[in-house]
């Protein structure tokens, strides 16, 4: 039998659910702001009644890929208490957050542990690198039938800048394509990595051999004048439609001095410049920080070398772990500092983990069903661990964090309808992430 008060409290619950059936006029306002980034008023109403609905702060997105496979018992899920075949050569230490440990070979990021949250138990099935790259890269389980776009193809579309940047740059590649969304929407990849304190030039901005902005304009209205003789071939060729599209950026960033100077690591402050190390991983987060700053929607920087069948733990110890460490530690708190954390989605993962299990080699192998995942800024809640993996580490203890989870957490950070239907060449409809929900207590 219910006492008074907690049969009040199910009356009260009952006029809240009530109530949220329709939107305030408070909320009508709100559904008007969010359509300017991609929700629609039926897609604003679904999330509202799933309890989705939240103030978007992202404005730009950072995409760190671990190529390979990072070994989640050797980073951010530690069995300290496994037996020595699964917990490995490393030990946690404390961060700054009470009760949470990560690495010890993560000193810099254990300083900053408040600022970005741990997903772990993040689990799939998928072990070739290519499937899992898929996977990760866009929020949903590859199709044999259908190429799904990136998350940087999704977010330069949805969220347009300025027309003197591009608008989703490679540091220096990246696995993510532009998809079914076509040409328009694929990646500037710088093809290279910055060095600290030299200037770095991005083929098509800095201009090479010494050729002027006067002669490239000259040269520029001769490839126009000669285009004209293919205009009646464009049609509705999203081939030709996107590749003219490349031109006319290519043409607005080559003379933007804000673009070359964005790209520039050179004019950084000194100070600043150290903070992010020698290392090509930690300059190209310097690189990242600075396009953000400039206006640049999405960055992914690749960070390779992580798939450690042998000798796992010399690597992560001598060098992945600590250009890792410093450079992301870097780059979460450059962003704090200049009051862009808040407003730029930051979101480190690789294809899988690694086998709980140690190889005869010194290893681990390819491991998807339980792995870590970081998400910082753009409203993630840092200074938390969400998921859990197994005693050893093998698979989720309890539900598993999913890919599509990842996915629509990271475009609901940045205001994108995640539900929201894109129609393909051929006019299929496709959601952007399917069978996707947000990450339980991420925001």
């Amino acid at each position: 039998m219910l006492n008074p008060r907690s049969n009040s409290l199910l009356h009260s619950r009952s006029r809240s659910a009530s109530h949220a059936a329709l939107p305030t006029r408070r909320q009508a306002l709100q559904v008007g702001a969010l359509g300017a980034v991609g929700l629609s008023l039926s897609g604003y109403l679904r999330q509202a009644a799933a309890g989705e609905v939240r103030p978007a702060k992202g404005k730009s997105a950072i995409v760190i890929w671990l190529g390979g496979g990072p070994p989640h018992l050797d980073m951010f899920d530690m069995k300290p208490d496994a037996p020595d075949e699964f917990r490995g050569e490393f030990h946690p230490r404390p961060t700054n957050v009470p009760g949470v440990q990560i690495c010890e070979h993560l000193p810099q990021l254990a300083a900053c542990a408040d600022k970005y949250a741990i997903l772990n138990g993040v689990s799939h099935t998928l072990a070739g690198h290519e499937l899992g790259t898929t996977y990760l890269s866009t929020g949903n389980r590859p199709l044999p039938s259908l190429a799904y776009p990136g998350y940087g193809a999704v977010v330069s579309k949805e969220l347009p800048g300025d027309q003197q940047l591009p608008h989703f740059v490679a540091v220096p590649s990246t696995p993510q394509t532009a998809g079914y969304l076509g040409v328009p929407s694929a990646p500037l990849s710088t093809n290279d990595t910055p060095r600290r304190g030299q200037p770095f030039g991005v083929r098509g901005i800095s201009l090479s051999s010494g050729l002027t902005i006067d002669a490239f304009e000259q040269r520029q209205k001769l490839l126009q004048s000669i285009d004209t003789e293919f205009d009646s071939l464009a049609g509705e060729n999203s081939l030709v439609d996107g590749l003219d599209r490349f031109d006319e950026q290519a043409f607005a960033v080559i003379r933007s001095e804000k673009a070359r100077t964005a790209f520039d690591v050179s004019q950084e402050n000194p100070e600043t410049a150290a903070a992010f190390g020698d290392s090509r991983f930690g300059q190209s987060c310097l690189l990242a920080a600075r396009l953000v700053e400039a206006g640049v929607r999405f960055v992914t920087v690749s960070f390779s070398g992580w798939d450690t069948h042998t000798g796992n733990f010399k690597k992560a110890k001598e060098s992945l772990l600590p250009a890792f460490d410093q450079g992301l530690a870097a780059l979460l708190n450059t962003l704090s500092e200049r009051g862009l954390l808040e407003s730029t989605s930051v979101l480190t993962t690789g294809e899988f983990g690694r086998t709980p299990k140690i190889n005869a080699r010194a290893g681990r192998d390819h491991w998807p069903r339980a792995f870590s995942v970081l998400m910082a800024g753009a409203g993630v809640q840092g200074g938390q661990v969400l998921g859990q993996s197994d005693a050893h580490g093998k698979g989720p203890a309890g539900e598993p964090i999913t890919p599509e989870q990842i996915g629509a957490s990271f475009y609901s950070s940045l205001g994108i309808d995640y539900q929201k239907e894109y129609h393909t060449q051929t006019g299929r409809p496709v959601m952007i992430v399917r069978s996707g929900s947000l990450v339980p207590g991420l925001f």
